[in-house]
């Protein structure tokens, strides 16, 4: 899952390199981003990424980018057994009862891609022209429906489950700030929680797909070797909404949110450096 605005194709690269380690990659284009639908709820959004978690042979990893960090986070509370591990890419799980993601000016009763203002500096620092111009040709409004939508947790039980933060635009010394200071609550409660630093902007997939790869292999306990050939390791689904990647043993999830509405909603803060 790929976040705002994106479909499951922003996984394309990376879901190549998954591959070729040994996984088996499912990259999700969800419900109003992608599938032809102009409306959506976060509701059939969850529903898709569980979906993708029944299906799965073996226990996934899911993989939440930017604010579908939160769906994998719902798929955690929805399927506690189910789920082997989250990996959430530049983003944090929405807290109980805030929106989904309503971070910008809804039209026509969907959420357009706002234009790079509201990402300058840290967030698309490594992004050229070329590509900021693929990006904003793609991005897809994200239905009302979803933007917002109340997130509903249920299942204390999702706390057990193995949480991968990879930190993009921002440090694992921030993200531990952040939730040392209460920010963000359900981190906060997560009883295993590993952080991986990657030196990119918001969108890794886009910009560091080969390193990015790495790390959710990494995350998943893998290793490209004969024994991996003949049996795949596991199941990665890929969210890119704000959007899942499911891996057998142990699966990696990120999402964030952007602007400064993201901050009281638990999303993410932007890091504190200057662009280079």
């Amino acid at each position: 899952m790929a976040g705002l605005w994106l479909d499951g194709s922003a996984w394309d690269r990376v879901a190549q390199e998954l591959d070729a380690l040994g996984h088996r990659p499912v990259p999700l284009t969800l419900p109003g981003q992608g599938d032809g639908a102009k409306t959506a709820t976060l509701d059939e959004q969850v529903a898709a990424v569980l979906d993708a978690v029944e299906s799965a042979s073996e226990r996934p990893m899911v993989v939440g980018h930017s604010a579908a960090c939160t769906l994998a986070w719902l798929a955690a509370d929805a399927r506690p057994g189910k789920v082997a591990k989250v990996a959430l890419i530049g983003g944090f799980p929405s807290a109980d009862g805030q929106p989904y993601a309503d971070f910008f000016e809804a039209q026509n009763g969907a959420m357009p891609f706002p234009g790079w203002g509201p990402f300058e500096g840290p967030d698309s620092a490594d992004l050229d022209e070329e590509a900021k111009g693929r990006f904003e040709s793609a991005a897809i409004p994200v239905p009302e429906g979803v933007t917002k939508g109340v997130v509903r947790y249920q299942d204390e039980r999702r706390f057990n489950t193995p949480v991968v933060l990879v930190c993009p635009e921002f440090s694992p010394v921030e993200a531990q700030e952040w939730i040392d200071s209460g920010e963000l609550p359900e981190l906060a409660k997560a009883k295993n929680l590993e952080f991986v630093d990657i030196d990119s902007g918001h969108w890794p997939m886009l910009s560091k797909p080969t390193e990015l790869a790495r790390l959710l292999s990494a995350a998943a306990g893998s290793r490209n070797d004969d024994r991996t050939r003949a049996r795949r390791r596991g199941v990665v689904v890929l969210i890119d909404s704000p959007q899942t990647d499911l891996l057998r043993s142990k699966n990696v999830l990120k999402a964030s949110s952007w602007g400064e509405s993201m901050l009281t909603n638990g999303t993410r803060r932007r890091k504190q450096t200057n662009a280079q």
